[in-house]
Protein backbone atom coordinates (compact mmCIF):
# COMPACT_ATOMS: atom_id res chain seq x y z
CA UNK A 1 0.00 0.00 0.00
CA UNK A 2 1.41 3.39 -0.95
CA UNK A 3 2.36 5.60 2.02
CA UNK A 4 0.41 8.85 2.30
CA UNK A 5 2.21 11.98 1.15
CA UNK A 6 2.28 15.28 3.01
CA UNK A 7 -0.06 17.13 0.58
CA UNK A 8 -2.61 14.33 0.85
CA UNK A 9 -2.52 14.51 4.64
CA UNK A 10 -3.12 18.23 4.66
CA UNK A 11 -6.02 17.78 2.24
CA UNK A 12 -7.78 14.89 3.97
CA UNK A 13 -11.50 15.53 3.57
CA UNK A 14 -13.43 16.24 6.72
CA UNK A 15 -16.38 13.94 7.31
CA UNK A 16 -18.65 16.56 8.83
CA UNK A 17 -18.48 18.26 12.18
CA UNK A 18 -18.32 15.91 15.19
CA UNK A 19 -20.88 16.07 17.97
CA UNK A 20 -19.92 17.87 21.16
CA UNK A 21 -19.68 14.57 23.03
CA UNK A 22 -18.01 11.72 21.16
CA UNK A 23 -18.35 8.27 22.77
CA UNK A 24 -15.07 6.85 21.50
CA UNK A 25 -11.63 7.98 20.41
CA UNK A 26 -10.51 4.47 19.45
CA UNK A 27 -8.31 4.36 16.37
CA UNK A 28 -7.31 8.02 16.52
CA UNK A 29 -3.73 9.30 16.40
CA UNK A 30 -2.58 11.23 19.47
CA UNK A 31 0.54 13.22 20.38
CA UNK A 32 1.61 14.01 23.96
CA UNK A 33 4.50 16.41 24.55
CA UNK A 34 6.38 16.12 27.81
CA UNK A 35 5.19 12.52 27.77
CA UNK A 36 8.21 10.62 29.03
CA UNK A 37 7.41 11.00 32.73
CA UNK A 38 4.93 12.35 35.27
CA UNK A 39 1.47 13.43 34.18
CA UNK A 40 2.41 13.29 30.50
CA UNK A 41 3.29 9.60 30.72
CA UNK A 42 -0.05 8.78 32.37
CA UNK A 43 -1.92 10.87 29.79
CA UNK A 44 -0.26 8.80 27.07
CA UNK A 45 -1.29 5.65 28.89
CA UNK A 46 -4.91 6.81 29.19
CA UNK A 47 -5.02 7.51 25.47
CA UNK A 48 -3.53 4.10 24.73
CA UNK A 49 -6.04 2.38 27.02
CA UNK A 50 -8.77 4.02 24.91
CA UNK A 51 -7.19 2.46 21.81
CA UNK A 52 -5.47 5.55 20.42
CA UNK A 53 -2.12 5.20 18.67
CA UNK A 54 0.12 7.49 20.73
CA UNK A 55 3.31 9.39 19.93
CA UNK A 56 5.17 10.26 23.14
CA UNK A 57 7.42 13.30 22.83
CA UNK A 58 10.28 14.44 25.09
CA UNK A 59 13.85 15.67 24.96
CA UNK A 60 15.58 12.67 26.59
CA UNK A 61 15.90 9.55 24.42
CA UNK A 62 16.66 7.25 27.37
CA UNK A 63 13.63 8.50 29.28
CA UNK A 64 11.50 7.89 26.20
CA UNK A 65 12.72 4.31 25.96
CA UNK A 66 11.77 3.68 29.59
CA UNK A 67 8.42 5.41 29.08
CA UNK A 68 7.56 3.22 26.09
CA UNK A 69 8.13 0.13 28.23
CA UNK A 70 6.05 1.50 31.13
CA UNK A 71 2.91 2.45 29.20
CA UNK A 72 0.16 -0.13 29.60
CA UNK A 73 -1.74 -0.68 26.36
CA UNK A 74 -4.23 -3.09 24.80
CA UNK A 75 -3.01 -5.44 22.04
CA UNK A 76 -2.74 -3.75 18.67
CA UNK A 77 -2.24 -0.22 20.02
CA UNK A 78 0.90 1.40 18.68
CA UNK A 79 3.20 3.53 20.86
CA UNK A 80 5.77 5.71 19.09
CA UNK A 81 8.42 7.91 20.67
CA UNK A 82 9.99 11.05 19.25
CA UNK A 83 12.83 13.20 20.55
CA UNK A 84 11.90 16.87 20.26
CA UNK A 85 12.59 20.10 22.13
CA UNK A 86 9.31 22.03 22.00
CA UNK A 87 11.19 25.31 22.49
CA UNK A 88 12.41 24.86 18.89
CA UNK A 89 9.53 25.57 16.51
CA UNK A 90 11.26 24.01 13.52
CA UNK A 91 11.77 20.80 15.51
CA UNK A 92 8.07 20.79 16.42
CA UNK A 93 7.17 21.32 12.76
CA UNK A 94 9.23 18.25 11.80
CA UNK A 95 7.65 16.29 14.65
CA UNK A 96 4.11 16.96 13.45
CA UNK A 97 5.00 16.28 9.81
CA UNK A 98 6.71 12.98 10.60
CA UNK A 99 3.93 11.88 12.95
CA UNK A 100 1.25 12.67 10.37
CA UNK A 101 3.13 10.69 7.74
CA UNK A 102 3.67 7.72 10.07
CA UNK A 103 0.12 7.64 11.47
CA UNK A 104 -1.96 8.88 8.55
CA UNK A 105 -2.80 12.15 10.31
CA UNK A 106 -3.10 13.66 13.79
CA UNK A 107 -6.37 13.78 15.70
CA UNK A 108 -5.48 14.62 19.32
CA UNK A 109 -2.61 16.71 20.72
CA UNK A 110 -1.90 17.33 24.40
CA UNK A 111 0.72 20.00 25.11
CA UNK A 112 2.12 19.05 28.50
CA UNK A 113 5.85 19.85 28.33
CA UNK A 114 7.25 22.18 30.95
CA UNK A 115 9.49 22.73 33.94
CA UNK A 116 8.95 23.53 37.62
CA UNK A 117 11.17 26.00 39.50
CA UNK A 118 10.70 26.59 43.23
CA UNK A 119 12.49 29.54 44.80
CA UNK A 120 11.79 33.02 46.21
CA UNK A 121 12.08 35.72 43.59
CA UNK A 122 15.17 37.25 45.23
CA UNK A 123 17.03 33.95 44.72
CA UNK A 124 16.50 33.86 40.95
CA UNK A 125 16.89 36.18 38.00
CA UNK A 126 15.16 37.06 34.74
CA UNK A 127 16.71 33.97 33.15
CA UNK A 128 14.49 31.70 35.23
CA UNK A 129 11.39 33.55 34.01
CA UNK A 130 12.63 33.30 30.42
CA UNK A 131 13.34 29.59 30.88
CA UNK A 132 9.84 28.92 32.21
CA UNK A 133 8.18 30.96 29.46
CA UNK A 134 10.23 29.24 26.75
CA UNK A 135 9.56 25.72 28.01
CA UNK A 136 5.96 26.11 29.16
CA UNK A 137 4.36 28.87 27.09
CA UNK A 138 6.43 28.90 23.91
CA UNK A 139 6.43 25.10 23.96
CA UNK A 140 2.62 25.09 24.11
CA UNK A 141 2.44 27.80 21.43
CA UNK A 142 4.76 25.98 19.02
CA UNK A 143 2.88 22.73 19.59
CA UNK A 144 -0.48 24.41 18.97
CA UNK A 145 0.52 26.32 15.85
CA UNK A 146 2.18 23.32 14.20
CA UNK A 147 -0.57 20.86 15.19
CA UNK A 148 -3.58 22.93 14.13
CA UNK A 149 -3.24 22.40 10.34
CA UNK A 150 -3.45 18.64 10.91
CA UNK A 151 -6.16 18.85 13.56
CA UNK A 152 -8.33 20.89 11.20
CA UNK A 153 -8.18 18.04 8.69
CA UNK A 154 -8.95 15.28 11.18
CA UNK A 155 -12.03 13.34 10.00
CA UNK A 156 -12.97 12.93 13.67
CA UNK A 157 -12.60 16.65 14.39
CA UNK A 158 -9.33 17.64 16.04
CA UNK A 159 -8.84 17.89 19.78
CA UNK A 160 -6.13 20.07 21.36
CA UNK A 161 -5.47 20.29 25.10
CA UNK A 162 -3.07 22.70 26.79
CA UNK A 163 -1.96 21.77 30.30
CA UNK A 164 -1.99 24.86 32.51
CA UNK A 165 -2.17 24.83 36.30
CA UNK A 166 -4.06 26.29 39.21
CA UNK A 167 -0.80 28.21 39.58
CA UNK A 168 -1.77 30.02 36.39
CA UNK A 169 -5.17 31.00 37.81
CA UNK A 170 -3.65 32.63 40.90
CA UNK A 171 0.01 33.35 41.61
CA UNK A 172 1.82 30.87 43.87
CA UNK A 173 4.59 32.35 46.05
CA UNK A 174 8.07 30.92 45.40
CA UNK A 175 6.84 29.63 42.00
CA UNK A 176 6.46 32.89 40.11
CA UNK A 177 8.15 31.88 36.81
CA UNK A 178 5.91 28.82 36.69
CA UNK A 179 2.77 30.82 37.54
CA UNK A 180 3.48 33.46 34.90
CA UNK A 181 4.07 30.88 32.18
CA UNK A 182 1.00 28.82 33.10
CA UNK A 183 -1.19 31.95 33.13
CA UNK A 184 -0.10 32.59 29.54
CA UNK A 185 -0.95 28.99 28.60
CA UNK A 186 -4.45 29.42 30.02
CA UNK A 187 -5.03 32.57 27.98
CA UNK A 188 -3.71 30.85 24.85
CA UNK A 189 -6.08 27.90 25.32
CA UNK A 190 -9.14 30.10 25.74
CA UNK A 191 -8.27 32.26 22.75
CA UNK A 192 -7.52 29.28 20.51
CA UNK A 193 -10.80 27.64 21.50
CA UNK A 194 -12.70 30.71 20.29
CA UNK A 195 -10.85 30.81 16.97
CA UNK A 196 -10.50 27.10 16.18
CA UNK A 197 -14.12 26.11 16.91
CA UNK A 198 -15.27 27.16 13.43
CA UNK A 199 -12.90 24.54 11.98
CA UNK A 200 -14.30 21.75 14.15
CA UNK A 201 -11.30 21.73 16.50
CA UNK A 202 -11.94 21.77 20.25
CA UNK A 203 -9.34 23.31 22.56
CA UNK A 204 -9.39 22.35 26.23
CA UNK A 205 -7.69 24.41 28.95
CA UNK A 206 -6.59 22.08 31.75
CA UNK A 207 -5.75 23.52 35.18
CA UNK A 208 -4.69 20.77 37.58
CA UNK A 209 -4.13 21.38 41.26
CA UNK A 210 -1.61 19.41 43.28
CA UNK A 211 -1.03 15.93 41.87
CA UNK A 212 1.05 13.00 43.07
CA UNK A 213 3.27 12.54 40.00
CA UNK A 214 6.70 12.40 41.66
CA UNK A 215 7.57 15.72 39.99
CA UNK A 216 9.49 16.89 43.09
CA UNK A 217 12.50 14.85 41.96
CA UNK A 218 12.84 16.75 38.67
CA UNK A 219 11.65 20.17 39.85
CA UNK A 220 14.52 22.57 40.53
CA UNK A 221 14.98 24.49 43.78
CA UNK A 222 16.76 27.71 44.65
CA UNK A 223 17.45 29.83 47.71
CA UNK A 224 17.17 27.56 50.74
CA UNK A 225 17.12 24.48 48.54
CA UNK A 226 16.62 22.05 51.41
CA UNK A 227 13.71 24.03 52.86
CA UNK A 228 12.10 24.66 49.47
CA UNK A 229 12.31 20.97 48.54
CA UNK A 230 10.84 19.98 51.91
CA UNK A 231 7.68 22.12 51.69
CA UNK A 232 7.07 21.51 47.99
CA UNK A 233 7.43 17.72 48.11
CA UNK A 234 5.31 17.48 51.26
CA UNK A 235 2.45 19.65 49.98
CA UNK A 236 2.48 18.12 46.49
CA UNK A 237 1.99 14.65 47.95
CA UNK A 238 -0.15 15.39 50.99
CA UNK A 239 -3.39 13.40 51.29
CA UNK A 240 -6.67 15.32 50.85
CA UNK A 241 -5.13 18.38 49.12
CA UNK A 242 -3.40 16.43 46.33
CA UNK A 243 -4.85 14.11 43.71
CA UNK A 244 -3.73 10.70 42.48
CA UNK A 245 -1.92 11.04 39.16
CA UNK A 246 -3.76 8.22 37.38
CA UNK A 247 -7.13 9.63 38.42
CA UNK A 248 -6.06 13.07 37.20
CA UNK A 249 -4.94 11.66 33.84
CA UNK A 250 -8.24 9.79 33.46
CA UNK A 251 -10.24 12.96 34.20
CA UNK A 252 -8.19 15.01 31.73
CA UNK A 253 -8.44 12.55 28.84
CA UNK A 254 -12.16 12.11 29.50
CA UNK A 255 -12.58 15.89 29.36
CA UNK A 256 -10.63 16.11 26.11
CA UNK A 257 -12.69 13.26 24.68
CA UNK A 258 -15.89 15.13 25.58
CA UNK A 259 -14.48 18.40 24.20
CA UNK A 260 -14.75 20.30 27.45
CA UNK A 261 -13.61 23.91 27.31
CA UNK A 262 -12.07 24.04 30.78
CA UNK A 263 -11.01 21.49 33.37
CA UNK A 264 -9.95 22.43 36.91
CA UNK A 265 -8.85 19.45 38.96
CA UNK A 266 -9.02 18.93 42.75
CA UNK A 267 -11.58 20.56 45.07
CA UNK A 268 -8.86 22.76 46.57
CA UNK A 269 -7.90 24.11 43.14
CA UNK A 270 -11.53 24.80 42.23
CA UNK A 271 -12.09 26.56 45.55
CA UNK A 272 -8.95 28.67 45.10
CA UNK A 273 -9.94 29.59 41.55
CA UNK A 274 -13.45 30.56 42.65
CA UNK A 275 -12.18 32.58 45.62
CA UNK A 276 -9.70 34.46 43.46
CA UNK A 277 -12.41 35.25 40.92
CA UNK A 278 -14.83 36.54 43.55
CA UNK A 279 -12.38 38.24 45.91
CA UNK A 280 -8.96 38.69 44.29
CA UNK A 281 -7.69 41.19 46.87
CA UNK A 282 -8.60 38.90 49.77
CA UNK A 283 -7.02 35.90 48.02
CA UNK A 284 -3.83 37.87 47.46
CA UNK A 285 -3.72 38.80 51.15
CA UNK A 286 -4.10 35.13 52.06
CA UNK A 287 -1.24 34.08 49.76
CA UNK A 288 0.84 36.86 51.31
CA UNK A 289 0.28 35.30 54.73
CA UNK A 290 1.10 31.85 53.36
CA UNK A 291 4.33 33.17 51.86
CA UNK A 292 5.53 34.22 55.31
CA UNK A 293 5.66 30.57 56.29
CA UNK A 294 7.92 29.64 53.38
CA UNK A 295 11.75 29.54 53.64
CA UNK A 296 13.73 32.76 53.35
CA UNK A 297 16.21 33.14 50.52
CA UNK A 298 19.63 32.08 51.70
CA UNK A 299 22.61 34.40 51.31
CA UNK A 300 24.77 33.44 48.36
CA UNK A 301 27.49 32.06 50.65
CA UNK A 302 25.04 29.68 52.34
CA UNK A 303 23.63 28.49 49.03
CA UNK A 304 27.17 27.95 47.75
CA UNK A 305 27.98 25.82 50.77
CA UNK A 306 24.84 23.76 50.23
CA UNK A 307 25.81 23.29 46.60
CA UNK A 308 29.26 22.07 47.63
CA UNK A 309 27.70 19.54 49.98
CA UNK A 310 25.31 18.07 47.40
CA UNK A 311 27.05 18.45 44.04
CA UNK A 312 26.86 20.83 41.11
CA UNK A 313 23.79 22.98 40.57
CA UNK A 314 21.65 22.25 37.54
CA UNK A 315 21.43 25.87 36.45
CA UNK A 316 22.48 29.37 37.36
CA UNK A 317 20.32 32.35 38.07
CA UNK A 318 20.86 35.87 36.86
CA UNK A 319 22.88 36.51 40.01
CA UNK A 320 25.37 33.79 39.17
CA UNK A 321 26.01 30.10 39.80
CA UNK A 322 26.29 30.48 43.58
CA UNK A 323 22.53 30.84 43.69
CA UNK A 324 21.76 28.28 41.02
CA UNK A 325 18.85 25.86 40.94
CA UNK A 326 19.19 22.22 41.90
CA UNK A 327 17.09 19.20 40.94
CA UNK A 328 15.09 17.73 43.79
CA UNK A 329 16.71 14.33 43.38
CA UNK A 330 20.05 15.84 44.44
CA UNK A 331 18.82 17.96 47.36
CA UNK A 332 19.78 16.51 50.74
CA UNK A 333 17.03 15.81 53.31
CA UNK A 334 16.34 18.39 56.05
CA UNK A 335 18.74 18.22 58.97
CA UNK A 336 16.06 18.76 61.62
CA UNK A 337 14.50 15.42 62.60
CA UNK A 338 10.91 16.71 62.92
CA UNK A 339 11.08 18.54 59.59
CA UNK A 340 12.53 15.46 57.95
CA UNK A 341 9.73 13.27 59.31
CA UNK A 342 7.01 15.74 58.31
CA UNK A 343 8.41 15.92 54.78
CA UNK A 344 8.61 12.13 54.56
CA UNK A 345 5.02 11.76 55.79
CA UNK A 346 3.62 14.40 53.45
CA UNK A 347 5.55 13.10 50.46
CA UNK A 348 5.05 9.37 51.06
CA UNK A 349 2.31 8.96 48.45
CA UNK A 350 4.22 11.14 46.00
CA UNK A 351 7.42 9.14 46.52
CA UNK A 352 5.57 5.92 45.69
CA UNK A 353 4.68 7.30 42.25
CA UNK A 354 8.26 8.01 41.20
CA UNK A 355 8.71 4.57 39.64
CA UNK A 356 5.26 4.45 38.04
CA UNK A 357 5.75 7.94 36.58
CA UNK A 358 9.34 7.32 35.39
CA UNK A 359 10.68 10.02 37.69
CA UNK A 360 13.60 8.16 39.27
CA UNK A 361 17.01 9.29 38.05
CA UNK A 362 18.65 6.81 35.69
Amino acid sequence: MEAPTMPSLLKRPALGRPPLSRPSIAGLSAVVTGGSRGLGLLLAEQLAVRHCDVTIVARDERELARAEALVRRPPGVRIRTAVCDVRDREAVRRLMRDTALACGGIDIVIANAGIIQVAPVEAIGAEEFEGALNSIFMGALHTSLEALPYLRRSPAGGRLALIGSVGGLLAVPHMLPYSCAKAAVGALAEGLHAEAARDGVSVTAVHPGLMRTGSHLHATFGGDQVGEFAWFSAIAGAPVVSMGARRAADRIVTGVQRRRIRIVLTPAARAASLAHGLAPALTTRMTTLAARGLPDAKPASDASAAATATGTATGASGSGGARGLREGASVRPPAHLLTRRLRAWGSALNDRMTGTCNQRPA
